[in-house]
């Protein structure tokens, strides 16, 4: 396909029971642009790579495989720059794992559409059920309404305020190389260096499926609260973050820190120390954005 618009970005490991749905909701969309679609299997050893060749050989104008034969990521490969940037063609990159699918065929319409009316913007987000072992586990969604989030609440949000499968970003955003992705490569970087010029678009349309701690994948091996290692490098991003920016998000990177400290302390079960004075701050706005979650969920649970 010559100059796709979207470049759609799929990374899968193992996902033989999955990944189908992915791939499914691929190739449903439609929209008045081209599509691409890269799928890097990671050198499955269930069969997965050999569903990927089967949608290949079906849509051979949307779909390419990358194949691995040795794991990449176990070898502490950056997969998307090593294999990935250099094939993006599309003005704009859209994600979304092999464990995750989409709902709409008219997402990548909508998300180009929102970020074609708001030139300022360079990244947008949209709503996304959740599902543990299968069953409904509520949504992610930071709002009710389709509106601009500041790049501050992002920053506060962490890797969980929007699904990676609802994630879509304008080319220059998705392939520049900042200072906090030499620290750390992962969605939550891609949202905030996609939110500093002018902060994230946002729809409240639900269009994708986010399935929670799947065998294999990130949450499934940080847990709930991360391990210690990952807290310290996400706030060894956040430092770079600082510097890159000139302090203009300071206060809000030394939350999110601060936010990394706490649940340290979760993990190690010191939950007395969450109520020490310095903590208090940090342990209200937790339990403020949990009841907040909540509220969002009970609405939304209500407009079906």
């Amino acid at each position: 396909m010559d100059n796709p618009c979207v470049t759609v970005i799929c990374l899968t490991y193992n996902q033989a029971g999955l990944i189908r749905d992915a791939l499914e909701g691929f190739v449903a969309q439609r929209a008045p642009f081209g599509i691409e679609v890269l799928v890097h299997d990671d050198a499955s050893t269930d069969g997965t790579a050999d569903i990927v060749r089967e949608y290949e050989a079906r849509y051979p104008a949307r779909i390419r495989g990358i194949y691995q034969t040795e794991n990449q990521y176990s070898q502490g490969v950056a997969i998307p720059q090593a294999f990935l940037f250099p094939l993006v063609r599309g003005r704009y990159v859209a994600l979304c794992e092999g464990d995750d699918y989409w709902t709409d065929p008219d997402k990548l319409r909508k998300q180009v559409e929102a970020l074609e009316h708001h030139p300022e913007l360079d990244i947008c987000a949209h709503r996304t059920r959740c599902l543990l072992d299968g069953k409904p586990h509520g949504y992610l969604a930071p709002r009710l309404r389709d509106c601009c989030i500041p790049a501050e609440e992002v920053i506060l949000g962490g890797g969980n305020f929007v699904a990676t499968s609802s994630l879509l970003c304008r080319r220059e955003a998705y392939l520049r190389m900042t200072p906090m992705r030499e620290v750390v490569v992962n969605d939550y970087v891609l949202q905030i260096q996609g939110s500093l010029r002018g902060g994230m678009a946002y729809l409240d349309d639900c269009m994708s499926v986010y399935r929670l701690r799947t065998p294999g994948s990130w949450t499934a091996a940080n847990g709930r609260w991360m391990r210690e290692d990952t807290r310290e490098q996400l706030k060894r991003m956040l430092d770079a973050l600082d510097a890159y920016t000139d302090g203009r998000f300071h206060q809000a990177v030394e939350f999110r820190k601060r936010q990394y400290d706490s649940n340290g302390l979760l993990a190690g079960r010191r939950y007395a120390a969450l109520f020490a004075p310095h903590e208090l701050p940090v342990t209200l706005r937790r339990a403020c954005r949990d009841l907040a979650r909540s509220l969002r969920n009970l609405i939304l649970s209500c407009r079906k």
